[in-house]
């Protein structure tokens, strides 16, 4: 059996995989907020990652059986028609159908999860999974709008805003300060974290690691796909862009220097929450049927995945129990894992999961995170997946883990080998 299924009360639910593998991933750059990208559309942003990596793989798109898609929230007024559009432009053919998909910040590796279960049940050889965000087109709204609205009460909501915020909770943020607290973490241990996320991707962005995984985007462009309408895009500038925008120099004293945002004694400040930005990324998966015929050498193989759900006001200890769930399911422990990407949705909260979990710091993010890099909502799973399989193959190490928070308290986890 190619894939096989497990729940429990207790451990949550997950998958097992045999001989399910991906093939390569690409991304494109992640933009600040109102920065270079913020006028792609995330249909548009998913069009750039997918058209990259099937250009990258040499890979015929018309062989694709399947097309996943993540995406939280609708960043164009398109965005129903999303994951078909994102599969037709980027050549898939017109009986292969497309899904959405979202599991909030753990949604990335869900869809590479649900990806290699359809292969598994063997609906389908090749599948284009991809995820996508434009935080920064994410809408105002009202939702009462067509009822009319009271005079001087339009009752419009900030979507972004709203995001951060768990209405049956806390916001995200203070769920970070409360693990701090429950975790005994101090502001400058947890700014140490920022600067180490920080300090990494500066040093692997030098060594030019990360041209591995992103494609460059011309300043402006138009899809086009037989039978359908072009898709015209531009950026917000008249220069292409290649790197990522978030990462920015700085020290412990420029830190320390900035307030708590959620409560008081913090510790969450700016500097050390992951960076609110705009982008894509996109991974092909295939059998072993499919590497085989088409002489293909994948990047590694998806071997289980896991999600738990857990306290709302303490969610960014989600990846604890998800990945003890799913390192029980393969009957291993973190011993055995040679790399960790764990989502840095706040310094608190990743510093919270390395303490409970006992993981080494030499093994965690060693190329930077969301500090760093951003958090496009979406896109982030699949960036963290790619990243650990390009970083295996770097250092030839052999196992790696995946893992997220997720918003209203769950954790997701992933374990891949390098192939």
């Amino acid at each position: 059996m190619k894939v096989k299924g497990y729940s429990s009360k207790n451990q949550g639910i997950g998958a097992m995989f045999e001989d399910i593998y991906l093939i390569d991933g690409r991304r494109t750059p992640f933009g600040k907020m109102k920065g270079t990208m913020a006028t792609v559309s995330p249909t548009d942003l998913a069009i750039m990652s997918s058209k990259a990596v099937i250009k990258e793989t040499g890979i015929d798109p018309s062989l694709i059986d399947q097309t996943i898609v993540a995406n939280i929230c609708a960043g164009s007024a398109d965005s129903f028609f999303l994951p078909r559009h994102i599969a037709l432009y980027s050549g898939a053919p017109i009986p292969a159908p497309a899904v959405l998909m979202q599991r909030i910040c753990g949604s990335g590796i869900e869809v590479i999860g649900q990806a290699a279960e359809q292969i598994g049940l063997g609906k389908g050889h090749l599948i284009l999974a991809a995820g996508t965000e434009n935080m920064t087109r994410m809408p105002l709204v009202s939702f009462a709008g067509r009822m009319g609205t009271d005079l001087g009460k339009p009752g419009f909501e900030d979507m972004l805003w709203e995001a951060l915020n768990d209405t049956a909770a806390v916001p995200m943020g203070a769920t970070a300060d409360n693990l701090a607290r429950e975790y005994n973490l101090n502001r400058a241990e947890v700014d140490a974290i920022a600067l180490a996320s920080q300090e990494r991707y500066a040093k692997a962005h030098s060594q030019g690691f990360f041209k591995g995984e992103i494609a460059g985007i011309d300043a402006k462009g138009v899809f086009e796909a037989q039978g359908l309408k072009p898709r015209k895009w531009k950026l917000n500038g008249k220069d292409p862009i290649d790197t990522d925008e978030n990462p920015r120099a700085t020290n412990m004293e420029a830190l320390f220097k900035l307030a708590p945002v959620f409560s008081k004694e913090g510790p969450t400040t700016a500097g050390n929450a992951s960076g609110i930005v705009d982008g894509a990324c996109s991974v092909l998966l295939a059998s072993r049927d499919f590497i085989q015929a088409h002489k293909i050498k994948p990047l590694g193989k998806i071997k289980a995945y896991a999600s738990v759900g857990c306290r709302p006001d303490i969610m960014g200890i989600g990846p604890v129990p998800a990945i003890q769930s799913v390192l029980g399911e393969l009957k291993m422990n973190i011993d055995d894992i040679d790399l960790f990407e764990v989502n840095e949705a706040f310094a608190a909260q990743c510093l919270a999961v390395s303490h409970a979990l006992k993981i080494d710091h030499a093994k965690l993010n060693i190329h930077g995170g969301a500090i760093a890099i951003g958090h496009p909502l979406a896109a982030t799973g699949l960036r963290l997946v790619t990243t650990l399989l390009k970083s295996l193959h770097k250092y030839n190490k052999q196992t790696g883990v995946a893992s997220a928070c997720i918003g209203g308290g769950q954790g997701i986890a992933m374990v891949v080998e390098r192939c």
